[in-house]
């Protein structure tokens, strides 16, 4: 091949090259162009009063206009329902001219047949050289899908509130059923109780009683069953009935807390094991005519405290007595005192002594129990819950378990 052809085939391989070049320069152009058309959201270009200088063609199918219908004819805002206008000049506008930009904005477009289109509004101002605001550019984004969305949203979270304020009624319902309505008046006895639900949606299972039996004694109780809930609540209704119905046949408290024993490890014999602290007391009256003699069986509960009529208060436990319905033999251990003129006993649950104290969650104990109750004696049973529904309040949020008071005294001489 001769020089000059080489020559002449590196023209026409520039020449193709320039075609290339050229023909991707247009498209590129042309997808540019496309894509402001076509994309996926809404494009709106206006001069700074609010006219539409510029629409894409997304916008313009969503909202059923014809170009010539918006642009240099309407502005931004008419595009807006009425509270969107509102909006639209009260916040948006003052916003963007002083920052600039916003962005994410929720507002209504009202289409050309009157429908609503929900979409999220992002502006920004562009400037000239100088920092002159010239024009404004918006985006928009569909938003009919999130609000759909929004609106499922707060339809399931309504019938969840709806779930959970039946359940609290429910759950209360249940606890007070567990509890007796009114406290048997004792001649001779002042009685004072008070139950703290710790939860509003689950169940405790914390109980106590007081209720005639033969020969002007009476029985009493108070305990606190093994974790929260339905089964709890089943555990702390069997405990309840089966304890009253035990000191009808037999009131030794011992032989009680016994029977209790066995009935709950019959109901959990093929379950997972419930079982409770306890203790039940027998009351009669003193010999002499004026106050009580109490004899007492515990199981694993938290020790009596009784308020002397002198002053003085001391726990009165009964050591070694074991949790009814752990094993099937269980020892209970019993304690006797004299209440007389002017003493009080307290029994409660371990929500008091377990309780968190403001001071960087110490756990409120027997020993600062014991000095509250030594501050209070003598007292009477009104007195002495009072206090301690007062002291509870104090520990706020720490009040995490349910706590049930009952409080017994004879009130002194002369009265």
């Amino acid at each position: 091949m001769s020089p000059g052809g080489e020559e002449t085939d590196g023209l026409w391989a520039a020449g193709d090259r320039d075609q290339e070049q050229l023909s991707f320069s247009a498209l590129l152009e042309d997808s540019a162009e496309d894509l402001y058309e076509n994309a996926p959201c809404g494009y709106l270009s206006t001069l700074m009063d609010g006219r539409i200088a510029k629409v894409n063609g997304t916008l313009l199918k969503w909202l059923g206009y014809r170009r010539e219908e918006l642009v240099g004819r309407r502005k931004f805002p008419d595009l807006l329902t009425v509270g969107g206008r509102l909006y639209h000049e009260t916040h948006f506008s003052p916003l963007l001219r002083l920052q600039g930009e916003v962005s994410g904005i929720a507002l209504e477009l009202k289409a050309a047949d009157g429908s609503r289109l929900p979409v999220l509004v992002t502006s920004t101002v562009k400037q000239d050289r100088d920092g002159e605001p010239l024009l404004i550019r918006t985006t928009l984004l569909d938003a009919r899908d999130r609000r759909a969305y929004e609106r499922e949203l707060l339809r399931s979270r309504g019938e969840a509130e709806r779930d959970r304020e039946r359940l609290q009624r429910l759950a209360t319902t249940l606890q007070r059923t567990l509890l007796p309505p009114v406290l048997e008046p004792v001649p001779g006895l002042e009685v004072a109780a008070h139950y703290h639900f710790a939860s509003s949606d689950e169940v405790g299972g914390d109980f106590y009683d007081l209720f005639p039996l033969a020969d002007c004694r009476w029985g009493f109780f108070i305990g606190d069953v093994r974790g929260k809930g339905v089964d709890a609540a089943v555990v702390t209704s069997l405990a309840r009935y089966t304890l009253r119905a035990a000191a009808v046949s037999d009131p030794v408290p011992a032989t009680v807390l016994a029977n209790l024993n066995t009935a709950l490890n019959q109901r959990t014999q093929e379950e997972e094991p419930r079982f409770c602290t306890v203790v039940f007391g027998l009351l009669t009256p003193g010999r002499n005519g004026t106050g009580f003699h109490i004899v007492l069986a515990g199981g694993g509960h938290p020790p009596a405290l009784l308020l002397r009529a002198d002053g003085s208060a001391d726990y009165r436990p009964t050591p070694g007595g074991q949790l009814a319905g752990v094993v099937p033999d269980a020892q209970f251990t019993t304690v006797t005192m004299d209440v007389g003129p002017g003493d009080t006993l307290l029994l409660y649950t371990d929500g008091l002594i377990e309780a968190r104290t403001p001071n960087a969650g110490e756990r409120y104990g027997d020993e600062e129990l014991l000095d509250f109750a030594r501050a209070l004696a003598p007292t009477s049973a009104t007195a002495v819950v009072e206090a301690l529904i007062e002291l509870l309040d104090s520990f706020g949020e720490g009040r995490d378990d349910d706590t049930a008071l009952l409080a017994m005294s004879v009130p002194p001489a002369g009265r």
